[in-house]
């Protein structure tokens, strides 16, 4: 026979599996206007439905719910734990989808730093290999320079004119 708690805890259950596919899949099962972000997101509908789910089964188990007065009293107490925690993922959520990110390097970002040279680079045509630091990872880059600048020397690039090679004179 099927029990009030067993049926609660599917629903918690079932909550468990659409969360792991909002975070796997993004938003599959978005509610509302996708563009605007919906009233409702993936990650609230699952943190309501686990809430209500295992607060109900817990309520159900508690209060022995074999009744109909019972079982409806342990979804009460499965909603009155749902609505905080859809609220919660919705405050959680937003904060992790508006979050303040670095702005992306770019070619232009490269004029100005300081690197070390892999390859030697030769004077004139040609090219050689330095690595610089772009957004605090190690890039390789090809490289030219006026002068014949050995490996190991530390270069200063002056110019970026393509988004894989530099200009670089050698720091005295």
């Amino acid at each position: 026979m099927l029990t009030a708690t067993v049926v609660f805890l599917v629903i918690g259950g079932v909550a468990l599996v659409v969360l792991a596919l909002a975070l796997v899949g993004g938003e599959l099962l978005h509610f509302g206007h996708p563009e605007a972000g919906g009233p409702v997101s993936t990650e609230v509908a699952a943190g309501f439905l686990g809430a209500f789910g295992f607060a109900g089964a817990a309520a159900a188990e508690l209060l022995d719910a074999r009744t109909l007065a019972m079982i409806v009293i342990a979804a009460a107490v499965g909603a009155l734990a749902a609505v905080p925690a859809a609220w919660l993922a919705w405050r959680l959520s937003r904060a992790a989808r508006d979050m303040r990110t670095d702005a992306t390097p770019q070619r232009q970002h490269l004029v100005g730093s300081i690197g070390v040279v892999v390859t030697p680079v030769p004077a004139g045509t040609g090219y050689g290999e330095v690595r610089v630091r772009l957004g605090g990872q190690p890039v390789k880059l090809n490289a030219r320079a006026d002068r014949a600048i050995p490996a190991g020397a530390e270069v200063f690039v002056i110019e970026a004119p393509s988004d894989t090679s530099v200009i670089v004179e050698e720091t005295p």
